[in-house]
């Protein structure tokens, strides 16, 4: 694994260290690398949502309503 030194502000270290105290994780390393897990399987939704907004707006307009949209987005 690949060491790293960051500075963060003192009320995150305060998290952090809560974290780590309440047994919730058992590093602030175990931590961060959730948290950096977690924001990754957010950019990957984001980046999903996106393109398909991209490409609905290179389609065009549709006559669809609200829900009509939802439920075909859901279908795929």
């Amino acid at each position: 694994m690949a060491r790293q030194s960051i500075t963060v502000t003192e009320p995150n270290d305060e998290w952090l260290k809560e974290q780590v105290t309440s047994k919730e994780y058992t590093s602030k390393s175990e931590l961060i690398n959730d948290l950096i897990r977690q924001a990754r399987g957010q950019q990957k939704q984001v980046d999903w949502i996106r393109s398909k907004l991209e490409s609905a707006e290179k389609r065009g307009f549709t006559r669809n309503t609200a829900d009509e949209i939802l439920k075909k987005a859901k279908e795929k």
